[in-house]
């Protein structure tokens, strides 16, 4: 495995792993400390939004863990299975760079918190593209 593809590999756990903690915050900690100095406003504030907030959490969840098991069938697969975790970690940091873009298209607010959102994600697709070319 070329340095490229290890890079690349190692920024896509980083990215999953940061999309756990946005799903932990999200889904299960919404009206708590870490979430609310993230995302700003009080628990009583918080509390309308906790559905959305919730269902939004486990699309973070959903593609961390598309994400890491392609890292691993990359790792540890051959053949079809190392193609097909090629196929669901580059679709799952892609999804989260597009989000991230998305983000920071819709509200120049929250630019910053796209580009820490998108900036594992972003050197995972470059990476995994070079290291994928050679």
């Amino acid at each position: 495995m070329n340095i490229a593809l290890i890079i690349g590999l190692v920024a896509a756990v980083f990215a999953a792993a940061l999309h756990v903690l946005i799903f932990w915050m999200e889904s299960i900690a919404w009206e708590g400390p870490l979430a609310r100095k993230t995302f700003g406003g009080t628990p009583e504030e918080a509390r309308p939004h906790a559905f959305y907030a919730y269902n939004q959490g486990f699309y973070n969840l959903f593609l961390a863990v598309e994400a890491l098991i392609g890292v691993a069938l990359m790792i540890l697969g051959s053949g079809a299975w190392r193609t097909a975790g090629t196929a669901l970690v580059l679709y799952g940091v892609a999804s989260m760079l597009a989000a991230a873009l998305v983000l920071a298209l819709k509200s120049p607010a929250h630019r910053t918190a796209a580009l820490k959102q998108g900036a594992f994600p972003l050197i995972a697709v470059a990476a995994l593209a070079l290291g994928l070319l050679h």
